[in-house]
């Protein structure tokens, strides 16, 4: 038995892998304090008069006098906020309220949100050629039939490994980073990083990319592991993971020396314990003052509570296909966001409003091209900060955007697809 695995069977609370959705009650996760910024929370307070105009509208209803959404003469809501975007009155020269992406951005710009935590999954590598796990069709569970699985999620059930390997090995020759590249996605999270933004980003995702496009060890905690260590899957003996890897392209079974069981990588299955690095949450969540959800379905635990932890009065922002997880409730919490629709395009979208548009175009074509050198640390500096080595900081007051300029697709990128 390796120290590894003995370490872990000493530890009294364990953390597993689940496939057990979790809906968020709202009241196991929220925590005590007020809002200490009142700019900050007329912002918020914009999207609540605005959602519930829209639900009046829809349901043909007129907005009651004296209710919180009708409008006075001069085009204000009775709290003096602007009125709702869509509104037929509107004062002069008074602007719209932002929508989410302009809210955000605008308070980023203003460094009021200088701690971002990002909480990702297979939404944001979908760009990159790579499928999602539960789209019907196209997804990765949907290409596991001839295979028989009693049920989609066996494929990462370690009982049903250790009888049968194909499966999981047959997705691993999909997922093995080297077979795709990152997508403008991922050089937005770097750019957060390279800003001094990013506190820590959380991905479901075992494909790697994060670390291609050159976000640092020290900032991602990959919660449901990684192919780059691999072990004995019974008796958790280290296993060389190249070897690994080529025994499972060519489509044999690579076997332990010392038990003759079967070697895997090192990714996380249901009932498996989560890596250590997992647990940095309890410190890094309740010193965010932004939380960014990305291509995810929230409905793998523990990881989907993750987005439940952070302090009441800190934002989230989702950008997805579908509202999932607490964004599914009606009416949302107070500062959180949703822009719905293609991740690609909202992404860009926010990284224009931000001015950095430009940058990561640039971040993404010199690093494809092999002239930026990538910015990962094996480990955590004694001081704990990083210093980029490319692409100058930029003002705080920098309102350029760059949305003339396309984002380039490159050569060796596959078609996107839905998720």
């Amino acid at each position: 038995m390796s120290k590894a695995r003995f370490s872990r069977d000493r530890r009294v609370t364990r953390l597993t892998r689940s496939s057990i959705s979790s809906h968020d009650s709202g009241s196991a996760a929220s925590q005590q304090g007020r809002p200490s910024d009142s700019g900050l929370l007329d912002d918020l307070s914009l999207m609540r008069v605005s959602e519930l105009q829209t639900s009046l509208t829809r349901k043909g209803k007129p907005s009651k006098t004296g209710s919180d959404v009708s409008e006075s003469s001069s085009g204000s809501t009775k709290h003096g906020l602007p009125s709702p975007s869509g509104s037929s009155v509107r004062a002069p020269g008074r602007t719209a309220p932002r929508g989410a992406l302009e809210t955000v951005g605008r308070l980023m710009k203003l460094g009021r949100l200088r701690n971002v935590v990002v909480v990702a999954g297979a939404g944001i590598s979908t760009a990159s050629g790579i499928p999602d796990f539960r789209t019907p069709g196209t997804g990765l569970y949907a290409n596991l039939e001839k295979y028989n699985v009693p049920y989609p999620e066996a494929v990462f059930n370690i009982d049903y490994f250790s009888d049968d390997p194909r499966p999981f090995f047959s997705l691993a020759k999909e997922l093995y980073p080297g077979r795709h590249r990152p997508n403008y996605i991922h050089y937005f999270i770097r750019m957060l990083h390279q800003k001094g933004l990013l506190l820590r980003m959380y991905t479901q995702n075992i494909d790697g990319l994060e670390k291609m496009c050159g976000i640092p060890d020290d900032k991602l905690v990959e919660a449901h592991g990684s192919f780059a260590t691999a072990s004995c899957h019974l008796c958790y003996t280290p296993f060389p993971a190249e070897e690994a890897k080529t025994a499972i392209m060519s489509d044999s079974v690579p076997t332990c020396s010392f038990c003759s069981a079967t070697v895997k990588p090192n990714v996380v299955f249901f009932g498996e314990d989560l890596p250590e690095t997992y647990f940095q949450h309890a410190q890094d969540f309740p010193r965010a003052d932004l939380l960014m959800i990305m291509g995810t379905s929230l409905q793998i635990e523990p990881f989907a509570s993750l987005v439940n932890t952070v302090k009441s009065n800190v934002p989230r922002l989702l950008l997805n296909r579908y509202a999932v997880g607490p964004f599914e409730r009606k009416p949302l919490r107070r500062g959180d966001y949703m822009e719905l629709g293609d991740l690609v395009d909202s992404v860009r979208r926010l990284a224009e409003i931000l001015g950095w548009h430009a940058e990561i175009q640039d971040l993404m074509n010199s690093h494809e091209n092999g002239t930026l050198p990538m910015l990962i640390s094996t480990s955590p500096s004694s001081t704990g900060v990083l210093v980029p080595s490319c692409s100058s900081e930029e003002s705080d007051s920098s309102e350029t955007e760059s949305k003339s300029t396309e984002p380039s697709v490159l050569s060796n990128h596959r078609p996107l697809q839905a998720l």
